[in-house]
């Protein structure tokens, strides 16, 4: 198969295995099974403690699955050497939730975006991939000579888009990439990742509506098992599983446009009172 693919994936923390002793925990993965196609959208949301962050881990071949296997194009890859990873952290690379921990406050914006790229042999001059790649995201070229505690969070963020870009990505797994950000950076961020034609994404996220507006489909976990998936549109409209009821009816009450227009509903009511 083409694109990403976990196949019965399994994973225990160290400590937690069964057998350990009485009563172990649960795993954090359990059978998990999921598969991107090339070029597709989706969106991995769960309650805390699901196991969204575990998956992410596995994906990225940074945690080895106790059972199952995860494969690239049907390659199979698991943890190891940066040389041995080199083919597959070209294809996929991670988009962090907080990307200004991840960048050298010493460089530029254009050598950051450029040195990923280089260390990973990707053909072609490194600077120019840096400028094309920045170019993509929206960084008008007076902020590629700036360092990263010069650069807004939106600014950061779409830094860090920009390195996985540079580096040849075909899917991003991105990590609340949209987290802490105000609603109009949270905004042009979304309008940035969903603009990148012909990349895949596994968008990891609990703002529902974030995930509404970039993935075609979503997957559901719940402590550690897919409970539900299927087209976004149609799964938030009529989720099933309990964990995706929840899930929804708490975005109905924290969205930003809910906020926002509960904080309207409440300044009329005001108005109306000191106008009676």
């Amino acid at each position: 198969m083409s694109g990403l693919e976990l196949r019965g994936v399994t994973h225990h923390h160290p400590g937690h295995h069964p057998g350990h002793h009485r009563g172990a925990s649960a795993p954090a993965l359990d059978d998990v099974t999921l598969r991107l196609a090339p070029g597709e959208r989706v969106g991995l949301v769960g309650r805390s403690g699901a196991g969204k962050t575990t998956l992410l881990q596995v994906a990225l071949a940074l945690l080895a699955p106790g059972r199952g296997e995860v494969c690239l194009d049907g390659r199979a890859v698991r943890p190891g050497s940066v040389r041995s990873l080199r083919w597959y952290r070209r294809a996929v690379q991670y988009v962090p939730q907080h990307p200004a921990a991840s960048l050298d406050p010493r460089h530029r914006v254009e050598r950051l975006v450029a040195e990923p790229a280089r260390r990973l042999g990707v053909p072609g001059d490194p600077v120019g991939t840096a400028r094309a790649a920045l170019a993509r995201v929206g960084l008008d070229e007076d902020l590629w000579r700036r360092r990263p505690g010069e650069l807004s969070g939106g600014q950061a963020q779409r830094v860090a888009v920009a390195r996985a870009l540079a580096c040849g990505a075909r899917l991003l797994l991105a990590d609340e990439p949209v987290s802490g950000l105000d609603h109009d950076l949270r905004d042009h961020v979304l309008d940035v990742v969903a603009g990148l034609d012909g990349i895949g994404l596994l968008l990891v996220c609990h703002d529902l509506e974030a995930v509404e507006r970039t993935c075609e489909r979503v997957v559901v976990l719940d402590a550690g098992r897919v409970v539900e998936e299927g087209p976004t549109t149609r799964l938030l409209a009529r989720p099933t599983h309990p964990a995706t009821r929840a899930l929804v009816g708490a975005r109905d009450l924290s969205s930003p446009t809910t906020r926002e227009a509960t904080r309207e509903a409440t300044r009329e009511a005001t108005r109306e009172e000191s106008t009676a």
